[in-house]
Parts: C-alpha cells; structure tokens; sequence
C-alpha cells in the first residue's frame, strides 16, 4: 500500500473558477489560463499561484491560491504510518498527492468599472 494517497487522489486536481457575471478571463502566474468562467484548469495539488480574473467593463480581481492537507490526503497519509510506509508516505508528500488547493471552488463577484463623464468646462467671457 505504498503511497497510498498518491494512487488514491493522484497529484493533480481541478482548480474551479466561477465570476458573476460569468465569461471572464482567468490568468494564473504558473502559466495555465482559460478563456472564459466558468472554468476548471487541471493543477498539481501543491501549486501555489495568483490568478488574475479580467472582464472588459469590470475591475480586474486577483485571488491567491495555495494548498492544505486534504481529510483524504491525510488518511492516505495516515495509512502508509500504519502499514509502516515510510517510502509511501515520502512518495506522497513529494507528489502532494495528500493536499488540495485551497480556497477550491473559487466565487468572485466582478465590480463594474464606473464610467467618470467629465463635465465640459465653459469658457468664460471678458
């Protein structure tokens, strides 16, 4: 039963990005993006990244993206010290086959730009 989460849960997860309003861009600073929300990009488990959530009319929003020991990456975990799998549970903390994204799913509620009309100076006469 070596690396038990790592065979259980595997190294990669789907991180979930949903915008109200929908159709946003997502940008991550490891590389991955998707064109429009809602979306899911496959990412390692141990990732650690911003993401940056564009929308023409709308503020753009970041979110900061780390990982956590997951409830079944830990009992993946906990079986490898109880069948005595020190090789497995070193497979696993590597792989990070016992962590989850967090926060996952992610929900971000765009601000609209507000358009500023500048009022139009009259020219004053001598």
């Amino acid at each position: 039963m070596g690396a038990c989460a790592t065979i259980t849960r595997g190294s990669e997860d789907a991180w979930v990005v949903n915008t109200e309003p929908s159709g946003a861009k997502v940008e991550t600073t490891n590389g991955h993006q998707c064109p429009e929300t809602p979306c899911a990009i496959k990412m390692k488990r141990k990732s650690e990244f911003t993401a940056t959530i564009t929308k023409p009319g709308y503020k753009t929003a970041t979110v900061q993206v780390s990982h956590k020991t997951a409830n079944a990456g830990a009992a993946g975990v906990a079986g490898n010290v109880l069948l005595g799998g020190v090789i497995g549970l070193g497979v696993d903390m590597y792989s990070g086959a016992s962590q989850d994204l967090a926060p996952n799913p992610v929900t971000v509620k765009l601000e609209p730009v507000v358009a500023v009309v500048a009022e139009a100076t009259k020219p004053t006469g001598n």
